[in-house]
Protein backbone atom coordinates (compact mmCIF):
# COMPACT_ATOMS: atom_id res chain seq x y z
CA UNK A 1 0.00 0.00 0.00
CA UNK A 2 1.22 3.50 -0.80
CA UNK A 3 1.13 6.33 1.73
CA UNK A 4 -2.11 7.79 0.36
CA UNK A 5 -3.91 4.45 0.70
CA UNK A 6 -2.63 4.06 4.25
CA UNK A 7 -3.89 7.51 5.23
CA UNK A 8 -7.31 6.76 3.73
CA UNK A 9 -7.45 3.49 5.66
CA UNK A 10 -6.59 5.32 8.90
CA UNK A 11 -9.34 7.90 8.29
CA UNK A 12 -11.82 5.12 7.58
CA UNK A 13 -10.92 3.21 10.75
CA UNK A 14 -11.21 6.35 12.89
CA UNK A 15 -14.77 6.96 11.62
CA UNK A 16 -16.02 3.45 12.41
CA UNK A 17 -18.41 2.94 15.37
CA UNK A 18 -16.77 1.51 18.51
CA UNK A 19 -18.46 -1.87 18.06
CA UNK A 20 -17.15 -2.13 14.51
CA UNK A 21 -13.64 -1.22 15.67
CA UNK A 22 -13.77 -3.91 18.35
CA UNK A 23 -15.07 -6.47 15.85
CA UNK A 24 -12.30 -5.63 13.40
CA UNK A 25 -9.66 -5.98 16.12
CA UNK A 26 -10.92 -9.44 17.05
CA UNK A 27 -11.04 -10.60 13.44
CA UNK A 28 -7.55 -9.37 12.58
CA UNK A 29 -6.12 -10.84 15.78
CA UNK A 30 -7.59 -14.18 14.78
CA UNK A 31 -6.16 -13.74 11.28
CA UNK A 32 -2.71 -13.23 12.77
CA UNK A 33 -3.10 -16.34 14.89
CA UNK A 34 -3.87 -18.27 11.68
CA UNK A 35 -0.88 -16.68 9.95
CA UNK A 36 -3.00 -14.81 7.39
CA UNK A 37 -2.60 -11.30 5.96
CA UNK A 38 0.17 -10.41 8.41
CA UNK A 39 1.18 -7.09 6.83
CA UNK A 40 -2.35 -5.68 6.61
CA UNK A 41 -3.36 -7.10 9.99
CA UNK A 42 -0.41 -5.47 11.75
CA UNK A 43 -1.22 -2.13 10.10
CA UNK A 44 -4.93 -2.23 11.00
CA UNK A 45 -4.37 -3.49 14.55
CA UNK A 46 -1.72 -0.88 15.21
CA UNK A 47 -4.03 1.92 14.08
CA UNK A 48 -7.04 0.61 16.02
CA UNK A 49 -4.95 0.32 19.17
CA UNK A 50 -3.67 3.85 18.65
CA UNK A 51 -7.20 5.19 18.22
CA UNK A 52 -8.31 3.49 21.42
CA UNK A 53 -11.91 2.98 22.61
CA UNK A 54 -14.40 5.76 21.92
CA UNK A 55 -17.97 6.39 22.89
CA UNK A 56 -20.86 6.50 20.45
CA UNK A 57 -20.66 10.31 20.19
CA UNK A 58 -17.03 10.16 19.11
CA UNK A 59 -15.51 11.27 22.42
CA UNK A 60 -12.84 9.14 24.06
CA UNK A 61 -14.59 6.95 26.60
CA UNK A 62 -13.18 5.09 29.60
CA UNK A 63 -9.48 4.69 28.86
CA UNK A 64 -8.05 1.20 28.66
CA UNK A 65 -5.87 1.06 31.79
CA UNK A 66 -3.88 -1.98 30.63
CA UNK A 67 -2.94 -0.15 27.43
CA UNK A 68 -1.55 2.80 29.39
CA UNK A 69 0.21 0.66 31.97
CA UNK A 70 1.93 -1.50 29.37
CA UNK A 71 2.70 1.23 26.84
CA UNK A 72 6.50 0.83 27.41
CA UNK A 73 6.15 -2.77 26.22
CA UNK A 74 4.76 -1.84 22.78
CA UNK A 75 8.11 -1.96 20.89
CA UNK A 76 8.69 -5.50 22.10
CA UNK A 77 5.30 -7.12 21.54
CA UNK A 78 4.82 -9.98 19.09
CA UNK A 79 1.63 -11.76 18.14
CA UNK A 80 0.86 -15.00 19.93
CA UNK A 81 1.41 -17.04 16.75
CA UNK A 82 5.17 -16.41 17.06
CA UNK A 83 7.44 -17.98 19.67
CA UNK A 84 9.07 -14.93 21.31
CA UNK A 85 12.84 -14.69 21.60
CA UNK A 86 14.79 -12.78 24.22
CA UNK A 87 13.69 -9.13 24.05
CA UNK A 88 10.15 -9.98 22.93
CA UNK A 89 6.82 -10.43 24.78
CA UNK A 90 3.57 -12.04 23.65
CA UNK A 91 0.83 -9.46 23.19
CA UNK A 92 -1.71 -11.92 24.55
CA UNK A 93 0.10 -12.04 27.91
CA UNK A 94 -0.73 -8.46 28.86
CA UNK A 95 -4.42 -8.78 29.68
CA UNK A 96 -4.04 -11.80 32.01
CA UNK A 97 -1.25 -9.97 33.88
CA UNK A 98 -3.39 -6.83 34.18
CA UNK A 99 -6.32 -8.85 35.52
CA UNK A 100 -4.04 -10.51 38.09
CA UNK A 101 -2.67 -7.13 39.19
CA UNK A 102 -6.19 -5.76 39.76
CA UNK A 103 -7.32 -8.95 41.48
CA UNK A 104 -4.45 -9.77 43.83
CA UNK A 105 -1.07 -8.54 42.58
CA UNK A 106 -1.47 -4.84 43.40
CA UNK A 107 -5.23 -4.16 43.75
CA UNK A 108 -4.96 -0.86 45.67
CA UNK A 109 -2.50 0.68 43.21
CA UNK A 110 -4.57 -0.61 40.27
CA UNK A 111 -7.72 0.93 41.73
CA UNK A 112 -6.00 4.30 42.19
CA UNK A 113 -4.71 4.15 38.62
CA UNK A 114 -8.15 3.37 37.23
CA UNK A 115 -9.61 6.24 39.23
CA UNK A 116 -7.27 8.70 37.48
CA UNK A 117 -8.31 7.35 34.07
CA UNK A 118 -11.99 7.48 34.98
CA UNK A 119 -11.84 11.09 36.19
CA UNK A 120 -13.40 13.50 33.71
CA UNK A 121 -10.60 15.97 34.40
CA UNK A 122 -7.89 13.37 33.86
CA UNK A 123 -5.51 14.96 31.37
CA UNK A 124 -2.98 13.11 29.25
CA UNK A 125 -0.17 14.32 31.51
CA UNK A 126 -2.03 13.15 34.63
CA UNK A 127 -2.62 9.73 33.07
CA UNK A 128 1.03 9.47 32.08
CA UNK A 129 2.14 10.44 35.60
CA UNK A 130 -0.22 7.87 37.12
CA UNK A 131 1.09 5.19 34.77
CA UNK A 132 4.70 6.00 35.72
CA UNK A 133 3.73 5.71 39.39
CA UNK A 134 1.98 2.38 38.92
CA UNK A 135 4.58 0.74 36.66
CA UNK A 136 7.29 0.16 39.32
CA UNK A 137 4.60 -1.08 41.72
CA UNK A 138 3.43 -3.58 39.10
CA UNK A 139 7.02 -4.64 38.40
CA UNK A 140 7.64 -5.19 42.11
CA UNK A 141 4.45 -7.26 42.45
CA UNK A 142 5.49 -9.49 39.56
CA UNK A 143 9.01 -9.81 40.95
CA UNK A 144 7.66 -10.86 44.37
CA UNK A 145 5.69 -13.72 42.93
CA UNK A 146 8.64 -14.82 40.79
CA UNK A 147 10.98 -14.94 43.79
CA UNK A 148 8.46 -16.45 46.19
CA UNK A 149 10.08 -19.56 47.68
CA UNK A 150 6.94 -21.09 49.07
CA UNK A 151 6.80 -23.78 46.39
CA UNK A 152 3.21 -24.99 46.06
CA UNK A 153 1.69 -21.59 46.83
CA UNK A 154 3.90 -19.95 44.21
CA UNK A 155 2.87 -22.47 41.57
CA UNK A 156 -0.79 -21.98 42.41
CA UNK A 157 -0.47 -18.21 42.10
CA UNK A 158 1.37 -18.47 38.80
CA UNK A 159 -1.35 -20.80 37.56
CA UNK A 160 -4.00 -18.22 38.47
CA UNK A 161 -2.18 -15.54 36.47
CA UNK A 162 -2.51 -17.35 33.18
CA UNK A 163 -1.33 -20.04 30.78
CA UNK A 164 2.32 -21.21 30.71
CA UNK A 165 3.13 -18.70 27.96
CA UNK A 166 1.90 -15.84 30.16
CA UNK A 167 4.02 -17.09 33.08
CA UNK A 168 7.06 -17.28 30.78
CA UNK A 169 6.58 -13.61 29.91
CA UNK A 170 6.37 -12.38 33.52
CA UNK A 171 10.13 -11.77 34.02
CA UNK A 172 10.29 -9.85 30.74
CA UNK A 173 7.26 -7.68 31.61
CA UNK A 174 8.75 -6.84 35.01
CA UNK A 175 12.15 -6.06 33.46
CA UNK A 176 10.72 -3.57 30.93
CA UNK A 177 8.53 -1.82 33.49
CA UNK A 178 11.47 -1.56 35.89
CA UNK A 179 13.86 -0.19 33.23
CA UNK A 180 11.30 2.06 31.54
CA UNK A 181 13.20 5.33 32.00
CA UNK A 182 16.48 3.98 30.64
CA UNK A 183 14.75 2.30 27.68
CA UNK A 184 12.86 5.51 26.86
CA UNK A 185 16.11 7.48 26.90
CA UNK A 186 17.81 4.94 24.65
CA UNK A 187 14.88 4.96 22.25
CA UNK A 188 15.13 8.75 21.93
CA UNK A 189 18.85 8.52 21.19
CA UNK A 190 18.24 5.90 18.51
CA UNK A 191 16.70 8.23 15.95
CA UNK A 192 16.06 6.91 12.47
CA UNK A 193 17.49 3.80 10.85
CA UNK A 194 21.11 2.73 11.04
CA UNK A 195 21.60 1.93 7.36
CA UNK A 196 25.33 1.66 7.99
CA UNK A 197 26.41 -0.17 11.13
CA UNK A 198 30.14 0.33 11.14
CA UNK A 199 32.70 1.18 13.79
CA UNK A 200 31.59 4.81 14.41
CA UNK A 201 27.96 3.75 14.95
CA UNK A 202 28.99 0.84 17.17
CA UNK A 203 31.18 3.10 19.34
CA UNK A 204 28.33 5.58 19.74
CA UNK A 205 25.89 2.83 20.64
CA UNK A 206 28.20 1.33 23.23
CA UNK A 207 28.19 4.70 24.99
CA UNK A 208 24.38 4.88 24.88
CA UNK A 209 24.08 1.32 26.20
CA UNK A 210 26.56 1.84 29.03
CA UNK A 211 23.83 2.50 31.59
CA UNK A 212 23.71 0.29 34.71
CA UNK A 213 19.97 -0.34 34.48
CA UNK A 214 20.36 -1.54 30.87
CA UNK A 215 23.27 -3.85 31.59
CA UNK A 216 21.30 -6.34 33.67
CA UNK A 217 20.64 -9.77 32.09
CA UNK A 218 16.90 -9.01 32.17
CA UNK A 219 16.97 -5.55 30.55
CA UNK A 220 19.83 -5.90 28.05
CA UNK A 221 17.87 -8.01 25.52
CA UNK A 222 15.22 -5.27 25.33
CA UNK A 223 17.83 -2.57 24.81
CA UNK A 224 19.33 -4.69 22.03
CA UNK A 225 15.85 -5.20 20.54
CA UNK A 226 15.48 -1.43 20.20
CA UNK A 227 18.79 -1.33 18.35
CA UNK A 228 17.82 -4.26 16.10
CA UNK A 229 14.68 -2.43 15.01
CA UNK A 230 16.87 0.38 13.63
CA UNK A 231 19.27 -1.87 11.69
CA UNK A 232 18.91 -2.58 7.99
CA UNK A 233 19.52 -6.27 8.87
CA UNK A 234 18.84 -7.50 12.39
CA UNK A 235 21.69 -10.05 12.37
CA UNK A 236 24.15 -7.13 12.44
CA UNK A 237 23.49 -6.85 16.18
CA UNK A 238 26.22 -9.49 16.64
CA UNK A 239 28.79 -6.78 15.85
CA UNK A 240 28.15 -5.30 19.28
CA UNK A 241 28.96 -8.67 20.86
CA UNK A 242 32.15 -9.00 18.82
CA UNK A 243 33.17 -5.48 19.82
CA UNK A 244 32.63 -6.17 23.53
CA UNK A 245 34.51 -9.49 23.36
CA UNK A 246 37.33 -7.97 21.33
CA UNK A 247 37.30 -11.14 19.24
CA UNK A 248 35.15 -13.11 16.80
CA UNK A 249 35.85 -16.32 18.71
CA UNK A 250 32.55 -17.90 19.73
CA UNK A 251 33.68 -18.85 23.22
CA UNK A 252 34.94 -15.36 24.06
CA UNK A 253 31.77 -13.76 22.66
CA UNK A 254 29.52 -16.13 24.59
CA UNK A 255 31.36 -15.30 27.82
CA UNK A 256 30.24 -11.64 27.65
CA UNK A 257 26.77 -10.32 28.58
CA UNK A 258 26.37 -9.37 24.91
CA UNK A 259 26.50 -13.00 23.88
CA UNK A 260 22.70 -12.84 24.09
CA UNK A 261 22.82 -10.72 20.91
CA UNK A 262 24.00 -13.76 18.93
CA UNK A 263 21.20 -15.90 20.34
CA UNK A 264 18.69 -13.16 19.44
CA UNK A 265 20.01 -13.01 15.87
CA UNK A 266 19.74 -16.79 15.54
CA UNK A 267 16.22 -16.81 16.96
CA UNK A 268 15.19 -14.05 14.53
CA UNK A 269 16.37 -16.25 11.67
CA UNK A 270 14.38 -19.16 13.12
CA UNK A 271 11.26 -16.96 13.23
CA UNK A 272 11.77 -15.85 9.63
CA UNK A 273 12.28 -19.47 8.59
CA UNK A 274 9.01 -20.46 10.29
CA UNK A 275 7.11 -17.64 8.54
CA UNK A 276 8.63 -18.61 5.18
CA UNK A 277 7.63 -22.24 5.66
CA UNK A 278 4.07 -21.22 6.59
CA UNK A 279 3.81 -19.01 3.50
CA UNK A 280 5.05 -21.81 1.24
CA UNK A 281 2.56 -24.28 2.70
CA UNK A 282 -0.22 -21.80 1.87
CA UNK A 283 1.15 -21.16 -1.65
CA UNK A 284 1.80 -17.52 -0.78
CA UNK A 285 4.92 -16.19 -2.44
CA UNK A 286 4.46 -12.40 -2.14
CA UNK A 287 7.14 -12.01 0.54
CA UNK A 288 9.30 -14.98 -0.42
CA UNK A 289 12.07 -12.88 -1.93
CA UNK A 290 12.40 -10.72 1.19
CA UNK A 291 12.34 -13.72 3.54
CA UNK A 292 14.98 -15.55 1.49
CA UNK A 293 17.19 -12.46 1.40
CA UNK A 294 16.89 -12.05 5.18
CA UNK A 295 17.79 -15.70 5.74
CA UNK A 296 20.62 -15.71 3.20
CA UNK A 297 22.21 -12.52 4.52
CA UNK A 298 21.76 -13.59 8.13
CA UNK A 299 23.31 -17.03 7.67
CA UNK A 300 26.19 -15.59 5.66
CA UNK A 301 26.74 -12.76 8.14
CA UNK A 302 26.85 -15.09 11.15
CA UNK A 303 29.21 -17.50 9.39
CA UNK A 304 31.46 -14.70 8.16
CA UNK A 305 31.70 -12.43 11.18
CA UNK A 306 31.72 -15.08 13.90
CA UNK A 307 33.98 -18.09 14.31
CA UNK A 308 31.17 -20.53 15.19
CA UNK A 309 32.11 -24.14 15.87
CA UNK A 310 29.98 -26.79 14.19
CA UNK A 311 29.48 -28.75 17.44
CA UNK A 312 28.57 -25.78 19.67
CA UNK A 313 25.02 -24.76 20.68
CA UNK A 314 25.11 -21.80 18.29
CA UNK A 315 26.65 -23.92 15.54
CA UNK A 316 23.97 -26.60 15.87
CA UNK A 317 21.19 -24.00 15.86
CA UNK A 318 22.58 -22.35 12.74
CA UNK A 319 22.93 -25.75 11.05
CA UNK A 320 19.35 -26.66 12.02
CA UNK A 321 18.07 -23.42 10.48
CA UNK A 322 19.87 -24.19 7.22
CA UNK A 323 18.58 -27.77 7.19
CA UNK A 324 14.97 -26.72 7.84
CA UNK A 325 15.10 -24.10 5.09
CA UNK A 326 16.82 -26.45 2.68
CA UNK A 327 14.30 -29.25 3.20
CA UNK A 328 11.20 -27.12 2.71
CA UNK A 329 12.66 -25.30 -0.30
CA UNK A 330 13.90 -28.47 -1.99
CA UNK A 331 10.54 -30.16 -1.51
CA UNK A 332 8.73 -27.22 -3.13
CA UNK A 333 11.29 -26.74 -5.91
CA UNK A 334 11.20 -30.39 -6.94
CA UNK A 335 7.44 -30.24 -7.53
CA UNK A 336 7.48 -27.23 -9.87
CA UNK A 337 8.61 -29.06 -13.00
CA UNK A 338 5.81 -31.62 -12.60
CA UNK A 339 3.16 -28.89 -12.39
CA UNK A 340 4.53 -27.21 -15.52
CA UNK A 341 4.59 -30.47 -17.48
CA UNK A 342 1.04 -31.36 -16.43
CA UNK A 343 -0.28 -28.01 -17.72
CA UNK A 344 1.69 -28.02 -20.99
CA UNK A 345 1.64 -31.74 -21.81
CA UNK A 346 0.77 -32.30 -25.45
CA UNK A 347 -1.82 -34.99 -25.82
CA UNK A 348 -3.16 -36.30 -29.11
CA UNK A 349 -6.24 -34.45 -30.27
CA UNK A 350 -8.40 -37.53 -29.75
CA UNK A 351 -7.43 -37.65 -26.04
CA UNK A 352 -8.58 -34.09 -25.36
CA UNK A 353 -12.25 -34.01 -24.32
CA UNK A 354 -14.58 -31.41 -25.74
CA UNK A 355 -14.67 -28.24 -23.65
CA UNK A 356 -11.36 -29.01 -21.91
CA UNK A 357 -9.92 -25.97 -20.11
CA UNK A 358 -6.91 -24.90 -18.12
CA UNK A 359 -7.56 -23.33 -14.75
CA UNK A 360 -6.21 -19.74 -15.00
CA UNK A 361 -5.66 -19.65 -11.21
CA UNK A 362 -3.49 -22.76 -11.42
CA UNK A 363 -1.54 -21.21 -14.29
CA UNK A 364 -0.81 -18.10 -12.20
CA UNK A 365 0.11 -20.21 -9.18
CA UNK A 366 2.52 -22.20 -11.33
CA UNK A 367 4.03 -18.99 -12.74
CA UNK A 368 4.53 -17.82 -9.14
CA UNK A 369 6.29 -21.09 -8.36
CA UNK A 370 8.60 -20.63 -11.33
CA UNK A 371 9.38 -17.15 -10.02
CA UNK A 372 10.00 -18.73 -6.62
CA UNK A 373 12.61 -21.06 -8.14
CA UNK A 374 14.23 -18.07 -9.85
CA UNK A 375 14.45 -16.21 -6.53
CA UNK A 376 15.90 -19.28 -4.82
CA UNK A 377 18.75 -19.30 -7.37
CA UNK A 378 19.93 -15.94 -6.05
CA UNK A 379 20.27 -17.22 -2.48
CA UNK A 380 20.97 -20.90 -3.13
CA UNK A 381 24.55 -21.17 -1.90
CA UNK A 382 24.05 -20.14 1.74
CA UNK A 383 20.76 -22.03 2.01
CA UNK A 384 22.19 -25.37 0.83
CA UNK A 385 19.90 -25.66 -2.22
CA UNK A 386 22.38 -24.84 -4.97
CA UNK A 387 22.29 -28.16 -6.82
CA UNK A 388 18.54 -28.75 -6.89
CA UNK A 389 17.79 -25.11 -7.75
CA UNK A 390 20.29 -24.94 -10.62
CA UNK A 391 19.12 -28.26 -12.06
CA UNK A 392 15.40 -27.47 -11.77
CA UNK A 393 15.71 -24.00 -13.26
CA UNK A 394 17.76 -25.27 -16.18
CA UNK A 395 15.26 -28.09 -16.82
CA UNK A 396 12.38 -25.60 -16.73
CA UNK A 397 14.08 -23.33 -19.24
CA UNK A 398 14.79 -26.15 -21.69
CA UNK A 399 11.36 -27.72 -21.35
CA UNK A 400 9.38 -24.46 -21.62
CA UNK A 401 11.42 -23.18 -24.56
CA UNK A 402 11.03 -26.43 -26.49
CA UNK A 403 7.36 -26.83 -25.60
CA UNK A 404 6.54 -23.23 -26.56
CA UNK A 405 7.71 -23.82 -30.12
CA UNK A 406 5.83 -27.12 -30.34
CA UNK A 407 2.58 -25.66 -28.99
CA UNK A 408 2.72 -22.69 -31.38
CA UNK A 409 3.26 -25.07 -34.28
CA UNK A 410 0.29 -27.16 -33.11
CA UNK A 411 -1.96 -24.12 -33.59
CA UNK A 412 -1.28 -24.25 -37.32
CA UNK A 413 -2.39 -27.83 -37.83
CA UNK A 414 -4.55 -28.72 -34.84
CA UNK A 415 -8.09 -30.00 -34.90
CA UNK A 416 -10.60 -27.14 -34.67
CA UNK A 417 -12.41 -29.05 -31.89
CA UNK A 418 -9.44 -28.68 -29.51
CA UNK A 419 -8.06 -25.37 -30.79
CA UNK A 420 -9.45 -23.41 -27.82
CA UNK A 421 -7.63 -25.73 -25.41
CA UNK A 422 -4.39 -25.43 -27.40
CA UNK A 423 -4.70 -21.66 -27.28
CA UNK A 424 -5.01 -21.81 -23.52
CA UNK A 425 -1.86 -23.91 -23.35
CA UNK A 426 -0.07 -21.40 -25.56
CA UNK A 427 -1.13 -18.54 -23.27
CA UNK A 428 0.16 -20.52 -20.30
CA UNK A 429 3.52 -21.24 -21.91
CA UNK A 430 3.88 -17.57 -22.91
CA UNK A 431 3.24 -16.61 -19.27
CA UNK A 432 5.93 -19.05 -18.15
CA UNK A 433 8.31 -17.67 -20.79
CA UNK A 434 7.81 -14.21 -19.33
CA UNK A 435 8.99 -15.43 -15.93
CA UNK A 436 11.88 -17.53 -17.25
CA UNK A 437 13.18 -15.42 -20.14
CA UNK A 438 11.71 -11.95 -19.71
CA UNK A 439 9.06 -9.85 -21.49
CA UNK A 440 10.94 -9.59 -24.81
CA UNK A 441 10.99 -13.34 -25.38
CA UNK A 442 7.37 -13.78 -24.27
CA UNK A 443 6.30 -11.00 -26.68
CA UNK A 444 8.14 -12.79 -29.47
CA UNK A 445 6.30 -16.04 -28.71
CA UNK A 446 2.99 -14.16 -28.49
CA UNK A 447 3.50 -12.73 -31.98
CA UNK A 448 4.42 -16.17 -33.29
CA UNK A 449 1.19 -17.58 -31.84
CA UNK A 450 -0.86 -14.80 -33.46
CA UNK A 451 0.80 -15.48 -36.82
CA UNK A 452 0.12 -19.21 -36.46
CA UNK A 453 -3.58 -18.54 -35.89
CA UNK A 454 -3.70 -16.13 -38.84
CA UNK A 455 -2.13 -18.70 -41.16
CA UNK A 456 -4.51 -21.39 -39.92
CA UNK A 457 -7.59 -19.16 -40.53
CA UNK A 458 -6.42 -18.38 -44.12
CA UNK A 459 -5.87 -22.05 -44.76
CA UNK A 460 -9.38 -22.85 -43.52
CA UNK A 461 -10.97 -20.20 -45.75
CA UNK A 462 -8.95 -21.37 -48.74
CA UNK A 463 -10.12 -24.91 -48.16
Amino acid sequence: MDQTSIERLKDYLAQLPPKSQALLMREFERALERGEDAAVAHLVLGELRRIGPRSSDGERCGEDPARHLFRPLEPFLVEDSLAPRAGQIRRGSLMPVWQWLTREGAPDAACAFEAVLAAETGSASAIEAAARTFQPVAAAAIQRILTDGSGINRQRTLGRIGAPGVVEDLPAIAAVLHAREALDTLNIRLQGFLSVFGEPQIASLMTALNVPSLQTPEALPFALSLVMQRLSASWQIIRLAVRVAGSDDEIRVAATPYGVAVKMALDDLSQTSAVLQADIRRDRFDNTSQHLKTLHDGVRGLRTELDIRADSIWGRQLAAIRVDISEVLQSEIKGVAGRVRRLLRQRPDKDIPAGAKLDPIEVEETAALIGFVAVCRTYASELAINEVTTRTYSDLQHYVERTAETLVEALRNGDERVRAFRQQQVKAVIRFCEVLFGPDYSSLMSRAADQALTVERKSSRAG
